[in-house]
């Protein structure tokens, strides 16, 4: 296990993020903390960084430092970006930090910040074509990557910050004449970028900005679970987003469920950004990712020292191994669920009981891997632990659709409680829900026959007899338990073939 401190000096806020890997449970955020510092307000038309800005940094330096040697970080990383790399005095910044404070400021140029916030993207969700936006206060970065390998990057010299200053200076945040002239600015700007135009792919957002946009939408309509990594919005959403906060005062503002206060004054131009670069995009969606240039930089430097760590084109996989480490589940006995869940699901598919497609396939395996991983908090309330824990979870490349799908198949325990955490979203149709019950309760059987955590059986073969199914169950050791369990719970094997089902086990 390793402990590393990243401080993100940008151009709006100077953050603190502790991040904790360790190979079995992977890279997780053990402390987030952040000041509104508001470094390019402090550069004069010069480009020069005030003595006022120089001491703000260097407070919030010093404060952060103490916090990160309060949990004992392996390496701590300042890294500036816009605010700092605009500046004509940034090396005198950069001596004066390391005297006052004892750290060496990295600064990322354009490109290398545009990269790890892409990095971060392709390796922490599942899509494959995609444009990211991450919006500062001094600069915006959009990446395109194509079957997750990056194309394109451009940086562009403005952010939330001086958007807000060139057009709204002295003037109120929903100034309709300075929305029509940010709005034809940013087209453009945005136009002038060839590969930008009708890609008709998916807009991801990255940062600040981005995660309140999120937030405010999520609040808006009461949004059942928890975790923006991944959230989805419409054009319409976007739109919606944006007329809200057009239509709201300031005091509106500070009490807008989702939104920062610190944000308050800066959100406009950012949401604008969002909807014009959907707009020329003709984007399928906006997606918003919580990991972004400052993961993308940590696994970068994790990666040297463990390059198969961070795997692009295994990124669910991944994060349901180390979700399952974390919940201590013992990996023998769910390898074991899987394979007799695997068997019986290939025999039901066979004798065309079960029809189902290969995307829910995969979500059933994976749920067999994880089912009652809520037993590590308490056995007795194992499935309502268990469904809370995988649908608010943030687990990297799943939609929010399917991170509930698999929470109501890992935690599948009777129909009452499945109708019970579904109506907690209504997202699933009839027919959804149907087909969540049978894969569960094949799942819940397959668990029977290994209640034991011993191993004991070796096959399962489903056979159709005169008088209903008969399934042999082939065995080596004493598999007491695991006959009394399975003969429990055959009704939901039942449920699935519509007849009755006799159990024989057989010595192997």
């Amino acid at each position: 296990m390793e402990r590393n401190g990243l401080i993100d000096i940008g151009s709006n806020t100077i953050r603190l993020v502790i991040f904790e890997f360790e190979k079995n449970t992977g890279l997780n955020e053990i402390q987030n903390i952040k000041t509104p510092a508001r470094l390019s307000q402090y550069l004069t038309e010069k480009q020069q960084m005030t003595e006022e800005g120089i001491g703000t940094l260097i407070e919030a330096l010093h404060s952060f430092k103490k916090v990160a040697d309060n949990f004992n970080v392996s390496r701590l990383y300042p890294i500036a970006t816009a605010a700092i790399r605009q500046s004509n005095n940034s090396q005198e910044i950069i001596k004066r930090v390391k005297k006052e404070v004892g750290l060496d400021i990295e600064i990322i140029p354009e490109k290398d910040e545009a990269f790890y916030g892409s990095y971060a993207v392709t390796h922490t969700t599942s899509v494959q074509d995609g444009i990211t936006v991450d919006i500062g206060g001094g600069s915006t970065e959009l990446t395109y990557f194509n079957e997750k390998n990056i194309k394109e990057a451009i940086s562009f010299p403005f952010g939330v910050v001086t958007l807000k200053e060139k057009f709204f200076k002295n003037k109120e945040h929903n100034d309709k004449d300075a929305m029509k002239e940010m709005e034809k600015f940013l087209k453009e700007a945005f136009t002038k970028v060839n590969w930008l135009e009708n890609k008709q792919i998916k807009l991801i957002g990255i940062g600040g900005s981005a995660r309140n946009c999120a937030r405010i939408h999520q609040s808006l309509y009461h949004y059942p679970i928890a975790g923006v990594h991944g959230y989805t919005m419409t054009k319409k959403d976007l739109k919606g987003v944006l007329n809200v906060l057009k239509k709201s005062d300031r005091d509106d503002l500070n009490n807008l469920d989702g939104l920062s206060r610190d944000r308050a004054d800066i959100i406009l131009p950012a949401v604008t950004v969002f909807n014009v670069l959907f707009e020329i995009m003709d984007a399928e969606a906006f997606t918003f990712s919580r990991k972004g240039i400052r993961e993308g930089f940590i696994m970068n430097q994790i990666a040297k020292n463990y390059p198969k760590e961070f795997r692009k084109n295994h990124v669910l996989e991944d994060a349901l191994r180390h979700l399952a480490n974390e919940y201590k589940i013992e990996p023998t006995g769910a390898k074991q669920r899987v394979k007799l869940t695997k068997s019986l699901l290939d025999q039901l598919m066979d004798q065309q009981k079960v029809d189902i497609d290969e995307k829910l396939k995969v979500l059933f395996i994976q749920a067999a891997y994880l089912y009652y991983l809520g037993e590590f908090i308490d056995s007795d309330s194992s499935s309502q632990h268990t469904y809370y824990i995988i649908a608010n979870s943030s687990i990297n490349g799943l939609t929010h659709k399917d991170r509930v799908r698999l929470a109501l198949l890992a935690s599948f325990k009777n129909k009452t409680l499945l109708k019970l955490y579904s109506d907690e979203t209504g997202w699933f149709t009839e027919d959804e829900l149907s087909d969540i019950q049978t894969l569960g309760g094949i799942i819940k059987f397959a668990n029977a026959m290994n209640i034991s955590n011993t191993n004991v059986v070796d096959d399962v073969e489903l056979r159709k007899e005169k008088n209903g199914y008969q399934l042999s169950v082939f065995y080596h050791g004493e598999p007491i338990a695991e006959e009394y369990q399975s003969n429990r719970q055959k009704k939901h094997i039942e449920k699935v073939i519509k007849e009755n089902l006799t159990i024989h086990f057989t010595k192997s």
